[in-house]
């Protein structure tokens, strides 16, 4: 850590009255200074902080006119040897001061990602220990056919590795990782929040997706709380939702009465209308 760094991360607690040769070195420190910066830039001497670790060692801090480094202070720091009278400069460097404009700070990718940012051409990667997952069958736990164990009781042999596996690619059980319990509840938390029995849709819907024709069920476990939406005039078309959700596209939702129409006008014939002059 810097001296220029020391003196700011411990603050006014631990400071102590500057050397004094050092103190006066300003014209020293400002040269310094410009020679790091870029011209022009380097603005009014602020103040003259001592090392709290050191003697004879004090930094000088400018204001820095960097374009984009508002509140930024140009730091440098002088020294002395012992019994010596002759000051020199240590090191020069731009920190931040007290009010300073500062990036964010950084947050890991896998952290920022929100949902929708995945694009055409990106790739995902997934962690080998994601909770949303965990092993599938892939028969990779039965001994092969030269192990020890197989050869130690052969009539318990079951099908080969490779039958299992081709069985189990054509139920769909093939997957190196399916969703874990963590990944289900993952998933169905966010269904019911978007569209779910609390949402404003369903609170004004005439019925619930259970009773609906365009419900298409889902398989598995989720299939007793999730369907897929069919109907292509309701909002929530193709997309995974409640049982309890409802909207006003509902397959038997009530047909509103047609509004009556009125008789057509009947024309008496048989008087003649009166005439005025």
């Amino acid at each position: 850590m810097s001296a220029a760094t020391r003196s700011t991360s411990r603050g006014a607690r631990s400071r102590r009255a500057p050397d004094r040769l050092c103190a006066e070195a300003v014209e020293l420190a400002r040269a310094a200074a410009e020679e790091a910066a870029a011209p022009g830039t380097v603005g009014a001497w602020l103040e003259a902080v001592a090392d709290a670790d050191a003697d004879r060692v004090v930094t000088h801090y400018f204001e820095a006119q960097e374009p984009g480094y508002r509140g930024w202070r140009w730091a440098v720091t002088v020294a002395r040897a012992s019994r010596a009278k002759n000051v020199t400069v240590d090191e020069s460097v731009l920190v931040p001061g007290p009010d300073a404009l500062l990036a964010p700070e950084w947050v890991p990718w896998s952290e920022r990602l929100r949902p929708g940012d995945l694009g055409p051409g990106d790739l995902l990667p997934t962690e080998a220990d994601d909770l949303r997952l965990e092993p599938g069958y892939t028969g990779a736990d039965a001994p092969p056919p030269d192990s020890p164990v197989a050869e130690e009781q052969p009539e318990a042999r079951g099908p080969s590795r490779a039958a299992v596996g081709a069985v189990a690619e054509e139920l769909g059980m093939g997957r190196p990782r399916v969703l874990s319990r963590y990944g289900l509840h993952a998933a169905a938390d966010r269904w019911e929040e978007s569209h779910g029995s609390k949402t404003p849709m369903a609170q004004s819907a005439p019925a619930s997706c259970m009773s609906c024709g365009f419900l298409v069920p889902l398989a598995g476990s989720l299939r007793q709380a999730f369907g897929v939406c069919a109907n292509e005039y309701s909002p929530a078309d193709g997309h995974v939702v409640s049982l309890a959700f409802g909207c006003g596209g509902h397959s038997e939702a009530a047909v509103m009465p047609r509004a009556p129409q009125p008789p057509p006008p009947v024309i008496d014939e048989t008087v003649a209308d009166p005439f005025g002059d």
